[in-house]
């Protein structure tokens, strides 16, 4: 009976060490059971890949009366989603202003917002307005703008070029390193080194 009661005082002594040393097993196995969080993984980098392509195409927009607003032609363009552009091969372009004037516009390559009001001209640009009448009735001459680069505002009939640019209005010619011209004000500022050449107008 004493032995009994030995073995009892001895188990009720060690108890607190058997649970301590239980309840550190379970604590472990529910640790190595619960899964692990995941840290927050940084958003991929938006890539500029082509989400369509078109070939020997033509893109049409209208004003809100029905008008034919511009024209967009070309042997292959493709569609940049994470700018909303299209990359255009051999473009060419026609755009008529609120009066009815036509522009066009060729290059080799083109970059172009997704409504065509905006148009970068790389390589062997060339943009043309045809002779028109102001409001007045007095004749403006036609004019033609050749260069490597141009950036043309179809909306706000602006053109401009931080490269090289030769600009011939009528039987005039102008040449300058930089150029940046407001058909609506008719004003042109020409910059770097500028030259011109003018032909007298003849008395009527």
């Amino acid at each position: 009976m004493n032995r009994l009661r030995d073995l009892f005082d001895q188990l009720t002594l060690y108890l607190p060490v058997l649970l301590m040393g239980v309840l550190a097993m379970a604590t472990y196995w529910l640790v190595r059971s619960t899964p692990a969080i995941e840290t927050p993984q940084p958003a991929a980098a938006v890539q500029h890949l082509p989400d369509y392509f078109m070939r020997q195409f033509s893109v049409k927009t209208f004003d809100a009366r029905g008008l034919l607003k511009s024209e967009v032609t070309g042997s292959e363009a493709h569609h940049f989603p994470d700018t909303d552009t299209l990359e255009i091969e051999q473009v060419h372009i026609r755009s008529f202003n609120e009066e009815g004037h036509l522009t066009t516009a060729t290059a080799r390559r083109a970059l172009t917002n997704s409504d065509a009001s905006e148009v970068q001209l790389i390589g062997q640009a060339l943009v043309e307005r045809n002779a028109t009448r102001d409001i007045t009735g007095k004749e403006q001459a036609a004019l033609t703008f050749k260069g490597e680069f141009l950036h043309a505002f179809m909306d706000t009939e602006r053109l401009k070029s931080h490269q090289p640019v030769e600009l011939t209005r009528g039987p005039d010619r102008f040449t300058a390193n930089s150029m940046d011209y407001d058909n609506l004000s008719r004003i042109m500022l020409l910059t770097g080194r500028v030259r011109g050449h003018l032909v007298p107008t003849k008395a009527p």
